[in-house]
């Protein structure tokens, strides 16, 4: 059975957890999407027991250094593991065109040349194109960009072997032009920055995020029977899973999950 490992549930700005990223588990391997912000998420991966050499496939949404810079981290210690002889086949970044140039540039400015010189070779940058299907871990997932209004950004759904469809929608608000590929999904996962009844503290509209109660009446109008809630805020932790649900309970009728870092969910 898929499972879901959670790496990181927090937004941008968390200093009490870590920045969104997650993967999903087949068998021993991992899809992995995003790396966070930082070196956290080597720690993160030693913690939940992930190994490096399990991971061939990391998907890349957009640009944002709470998205992107754990990849550069990633590179550099899959490289060595490389030039080591303890990796085996190539690990495969996907990406939309625009990402491929960024990506090669952060390594070539904070890397060493004999990890740059592993790119195109046994670590390979993929550009995806909206609507573009491939396969992964043996899913069929599909790519599509989800209009951003800040930076170009791409989210994914992906035919599980249970038979069910997951689709990410990244970190911003869902956009209608994005139904065809979320529609008639057994989950989605959705960022909710913060409450509804929390707006005025955090301003989520000003950074063209949503709260909790528009994510689970996204949910209840696309009968989505599975939703899962993160790139929050941090302030409260400890109350988060409770307050949160809570809240979307008013809005969403399904199965809400409000996931803390390290969790693994069975999908």
């Amino acid at each position: 059975m898929e499972q879901l490992y959670v790496f990181g549930t927090g937004n941008a700005a968390v200093s009490r957890c870590y920045n969104t990223c997650f993967a999903i588990r087949e068998d021993d391997e991992y899809f992995m999407v995003d790396a966070g912000g930082g070196n956290g998420i080597l720690g993160i991966l030693e913690r939940m027991e992930v190994p490096l050499s399990s991971i061939h496939h990391l998907f890349v949404t957009h640009e944002h250094t709470d998205h992107i810079l754990g990849v550069v981290w990633m590179i550099r210690m899959i490289g060595q593991k490389i030039l080591a002889g303890k990796y085996e086949g190539t690990l495969s970044i996907y990406c939309h065109p625009d990402l491929t140039n960024t990506i090669t540039t952060l390594c070539s400015l904070t890397t060493q040349k004999k990890i740059q010189k592993l790119i195109g070779g046994p670590i390979q940058l993929i550009p995806v194109e909206d609507g573009q299907t491939l396969s992964i871990l043996g899913c069929r997932v599909t790519f599509f960009d989800i209009h951003s209004t800040k930076a170009k950004q791409f989210g994914f759904t992906m035919d599980l072997k249970n038979g069910k469809k997951l689709t990410c929608t990244g970190d911003e608000p869902y956009n209608p032009l994005c139904e065809k590929y979320v529609s008639g999904s057994q989950w989605l996962l959705c960022e909710a920055f913060c409450l509804y009844e929390d707006r005025d503290l955090f301003s989520p509209y000003e950074k063209h995020h949503s709260t909790v109660k528009e994510a689970c009446q996204l949910a209840e109008r696309l009968q989505i029977p599975n939703l899962i809630l993160w790139h929050t805020e941090d302030s409260n932790l400890a109350e988060r899973k409770k307050r949160y649900t809570e809240e979307g309970r008013t809005f969403y009728s399904g199965n809400l999950l409000v996931p803390d870092d390290g969790e693994i969910l069975a999908l």
